[in-house]
């Protein structure tokens, strides 16, 4: 798994590639936490090149979701392959996260 971290403006955008699964959730904790709780009210997560996400996964972008709620921000997910949306709609995911088309769209819900 890849990440990589941006800025545009006040919004922090991450984008997320390659394998989410046990092994390598832990990485995506180590980066998605500190950035919520050093700044993180706004984030964007670029999913375009996820090719797989395990419950494992799911649970560490559940516990995202939690903290912004805590802080009173905002994340959302975009550019997410289709494969990939039938897993958090098999989850029950779907109507738990704001979930969009591009980056573009997920910065105009800011």
């Amino acid at each position: 798994m890849e990440i990589k971290q941006e800025k545009k403006g006040d919004v922090a955008v991450m984008n997320v590639s390659g394998r989410l699964d046990a092994t390598t959730a832990t990485e995506l904790e180590a980066s998605l936490v500190p950035l919520i709780e050093q700044d993180g009210k706004k984030i964007i997560l670029d999913l375009d090149g996820l090719e797989y996400i395990s419950s494992a996964g799911l649970r560490i972008l559940l516990l995202g979701m939690k903290m912004m709620k805590k802080v009173s921000g905002k994340m959302v997910i975009c550019e997410m392959r289709e494969h990939i949306r039938e897993i958090f709609e098999i989850a029950g995911f779907l109507p738990i996260f704001t979930i969009v088309a591009t980056q573009e769209d997920a910065l105009a819900k800011f």
